[in-house]
């Protein structure tokens, strides 16, 4: 690889790793909660040039390498219009698979929140790798601020209703109650009104759609993948990943994955999307 490029790649690296605050255009760049300066040079990010992108790049490889992994290509920069989350044609809340975009990212998503795995903290801090969670206030509840470490990191808090009912089964009335109930709790817990909501099992009917719409809600997100223990289960025939599509996890543990960690999982799967040539972008950038 041309030296000039492995620099850039080092310095867009040194972005991922939320040590620096941006890149040169043409290269690729993290996001955040927070918008980065992407004016800054690979040279002033790096406050050392090459000699400090290199640095960077060697810490950046060293927290990949605790967890077993090789690192993930920087991001894109995210787009200036979002490619998605509009009304759908009949004027309701659109539902959502994957993202339109031509770019190779995937997008991360974990459901529930019943395992409160410390390391898995751990691993989103050293990692630097976008995410959203999808909350159910019936998992979280015994313990809310488990998850305030992974808003600060900047993890996206999403709605997956209450009590985690299927959806299909319930009036409008009890389908409005599990999801404005939750846009309460996660308010109220995290400070912000989600915008994006969950059925749980991927169930909905017009009723979710109108409710959700009534909660405030601009996007039901469904998935393409879902990540079981080491394999991912593929929508398509093709058992591809493809450009744009949401991932399914869960926050599980060792109990429901046949004695696996959360952290396991969860690097058997950037290991996947590694494999298919494919990084990580932050949904709510693009939805």
């Amino acid at each position: 690889m041309d030296r000039r490029i492995k620099t850039a790649a080092a310095a867009c690296l040194l972005l991922a790793a939320g040590l620096v605050t941006g890149c040169t255009a043409g290269s690729s760049s993290a996001s955040d909660s927070a918008a980065p300066d992407r004016s800054a040079s690979p040279t002033r990010a790096a406050r050392g040039g090459a000699g400090g992108a290199a640095a960077g790049e060697a810490a950046v490889r060293a927290a990949y390498r605790k967890w077993g992994l090789e690192p993930l290509a920087a991001p894109p920069a995210p787009p200036s219009t979002k490619p998605a989350g509009r009304r759908a044609a009949d004027g309701g809340v659109p539902v959502i698979s994957e993202i339109p975009t031509e770019q190779k990212i995937v997008f991360l998503t974990f459901d529930d929140g019943a395992e409160k795995d410390p390391r898995f903290v751990t691993m989103m801090r050293e990692l630097k790798i976008p995410f959203t969670m999808f909350l159910t206030d019936a998992a979280i509840r015994a313990d809310y601020g488990y998850f305030k470490p992974l808003q600060e990191l900047g993890a996206g808090v999403q709605n997956h209703t209450l009590t985690h009912p299927n959806m299909r089964t319930l009036s409008a009335a009890a389908q409005k109650q599990e999801i404005c109930g939750q846009q309460q709790k996660l308010k109220e817990h995290y400070g912000n009104v989600p915008r994006l909501f969950r059925p749980p099992y991927g169930n909905y009917n017009e009723d979710t759609r109108a409710a959700a719409a009534s909660c405030g809600i601009e996007s039901i997100v469904l998935w393409r993948e879902s990540m079981q223990i080491k394999n991912m289960q593929y929508q398509r025939g093709d058992r591809k990943l493809h450009p744009g599509d949401v991932i399914l996890a869960h926050f599980r543990g060792p109990s429901e994955l046949k004695g696996t960690t959360m952290t396991e999982m969860t690097a058997n799967l950037l290991r996947h999307i590694q494999e298919q040539g494919y990084t990580v972008a932050r949904l709510e950038d693009y939805l």
